[in-house]
């Protein structure tokens, strides 16, 4: 399936998007979250900020974050299966800086598997550099996660133009 990338439509998540996050969060992770999580981060929590990224009407991707004072703390950010490794991934998080730096943040961070070594080649094309471990982070298997941090380009952030 061919897509117009220059189509494709950011916009918040609402409640109304949480099926279509669940089938892509049950492909993405081993331990999903549950539709009462993302219910409660739309509805209960003021610092979250979610993102769907979409086209023709068709939710391609998601991602979240909360954004604390100056610090935006990516919660998770998944593509659909069949629409992996069309560069979606690189998309979704430049926009996902781009809005944290519109609430204000001028730091980001994240946890991701030690063995995710594709989402860590990622990370690192926008800014992310390694900062610690968070010892036996994921309960499915008890694995590691490195923690990252990048600094936000507070002017216009690098990615956007070269595509």
């Amino acid at each position: 399936m061919s897509m117009d990338t220059d189509k494709l439509i950011y916009r918040t998540m609402t409640k109304e998007d949480i099926p279509a996050i669940l089938a892509i969060e049950q492909e993405a992770f081993t331990s999903p979250w549950t539709e009462d999580a993302f219910l409660n981060e739309l509805t209960n929590n003021m610092f979250a900020r979610y993102l769907v990224m979409e086209d023709s009407g068709s939710v391609l991707g998601y991602g979240g974050m909360w954004v604390i004072m100056d610090e935006a703390h990516i919660t998770n950010i998944a593509i659909r299966a069949d629409m992996r490794g069309k560069g979606l991934g690189n998309r979704l998080l430049d926009q996902l800086q781009r809005t944290a730096v519109f609430f204000g943040a001028a730091r980001m961070t994240l946890e991701v598997r030690v063995s995710n070594m594709t989402a860590q080649r990622l990370y690192q094309k926008y800014g992310f550099e390694p900062a610690g471990i968070r010892p036996q982070y994921y309960s499915d298997n008890q694995e590691d996660a490195l923690i990252m941090w990048a600094e936000l380009d507070q002017t216009g952030l690098k990615g956007g133009e070269e595509e």
